[in-house]
């Protein structure tokens, strides 16, 4: 579930501090994308980290496949599928991927580097969804998050996943796993 609202004020002048969980919320995929082609270019991933990683990684789409297969983003609160252990699968999901690159870059800069951002981006934005949620569904929200919420027994749906645009966290994941492979190539040849 997604909220997308911009706080008031210059935002050329950087984030205030007040609202920095936002800031960090709104630019989180341009944060990661950043983040990913510094943490690319410092990997020095061999076959067996890469093989390892991208296991860990594939994990984690699997996660996010499933809770965006459940999941109607802003239309309600959702308690089925994985949303029945977790508030935010999508987001443990993205964690998990994010471990999965970091183990296959092979590198205790990336490893930080890939830690910093998830804690940062994934912490603002959970901060940020919660309390759109709270104010949108209110007491249906508490309720859900008390362990109270009706599981309305919904199946999972490819569809509804692709509809929340998982496409595009499969095509990252994708990405990622060939350009490392492409980098554990080079450096499996001696380049």
């Amino acid at each position: 579930m997604r909220c997308c609202g911009r706080s008031s004020g210059d935002s050329r002048a950087g984030p205030p501090v007040a609202d920095l969980a936002g800031w960090l919320a709104r630019r989180r995929v341009a944060l990661g994308f950043a983040c990913g082609a510094a943490a690319l270019w410092l990997s020095r991933p061999s076959w067996t980290t890469w093989t390892a990683g991208c296991a860990i990684a594939l994990a984690g789409e699997m996660v996010r496949i499933w809770a965006a297969g459940h999941v109607e983003k802003n239309r309600e609160v959702t308690a089925s599928g994985p949303y029945r252990f977790s508030a935010h699968p999508l987001y443990v999901g993205s964690a998990i991927i994010g471990v999965g690159f970091a183990v296959s870059a092979a590198s205790p800069v990336v490893a930080v580097l890939v830690g910093a951002y998830l804690a940062a981006t994934i912490g603002a934005a959970i901060r940020r969804e919660e309390q759109f949620l709270r104010g949108r569904f209110g007491d249906r929200y508490e309720a859900y998050r008390a362990g109270r919420g009706a599981d309305r027994g919904r199946r999972f749906s490819f569809a509804r996943a692709m509809r929340n645009k998982e496409y595009r966290a499969i095509a990252g994941f994708l990405a990622l796993a060939i350009l490392l492979a492409l980098k554990a190539r080079a450096a499996g040849a001696g380049v």
